[in-house]
Parts: C-alpha cells; structure tokens; sequence
C-alpha cells in the first residue's frame, strides 16, 4: 500500500494536523514509563510527512531524561496526539497517536502490525517480556 494522507487532531479541536503514512507498514507500542501510562499506540513518521495545520499557540513539551523525546500535548484539553524525537543523529520523526487520526478506518488500524518495544530498558530493539499491558 502507498502512503495516504491521514487528518488529526486534540480532543478539542485546537490541534490540527495531517500526516503522510501506511499503516500496514506497522504501528508501535513501547512500555517506557510515560508510553503506558498514556497507552500510546502510534505510528512513526518522519518529518516531513508531519504538517501542523493549526493550534501550535496551543502546543506544551514535556521532556525528561535525556530529552530527545518531546511530549508535546494541548494546552487547552491535555490530549496528547503527537511527539517529535530528536536523536543525536539529528534524525527527527513523529510518533503519532493513531487513536488521534480523524476518522481512520477500524478495519484498517486492526489490520495493522504492532511492534513492542522495551523502552522501560532501553533496550528499543527487544520486545517486552509483558506486552498485554500496552
């Protein structure tokens, strides 16, 4: 499948984004502290299949450890549809909130591969002994 262009946005409306992606390509759950405590399933894009349309007056960034990983959420509804990575490679992508995609196909997003990522360890490559969880 090619890319298709997917609307997003906050609860409220204030975000608005679109992105370029293929789903079937995979989406991802990670089991870091922050990931499941907001039980994030995303899907990866890099940046310039990123477009904020509207609402960056209403963008916060919460960043912790090492910093590379802006949580950026909506001021106005506390939503949090997206965060931007900065690795010391200067390589920057998305993560995007599939649950934040307007209007996306069930069947599609079921259809989707997951990957697991140990986050909590650091250890991105490796799938988490528990994954039920996520």
């Amino acid at each position: 499948m090619a890319l298709k262009t997917y609307t997003g946005s906050c609860h409220c409306g204030a975000l608005q984004f679109e992105i370029d992606a293929d789903l079937s390509k995979g989406t991802e759950k990670c089991n870091c502290t922050i990931c499941t405590k907001m039980r994030l399933w995303s899907v990866r894009v890099s940046s310039n299949e990123f477009r904020l349309i509207s609402g960056e007056e209403f963008l916060s960034d919460y960043t912790y450890g090492s910093g590379n990983a802006h949580h950026t959420f909506c001021r106005r509804c506390g939503v949090r549809p997206f965060e931007h990575i900065n690795w010391p490679s200067d390589v920057v992508y998305y993560n995007i909130s599939v649950a934040c995609l307007d209007g996306v196909d069930i069947n599609e997003l079921m259809a989707a591969p997951v990957d697991y990522q140990d986050g909590l360890h650091d250890s991105w490559e490796q799938v988490p002994d528990e994954i039920r969880h996520l």
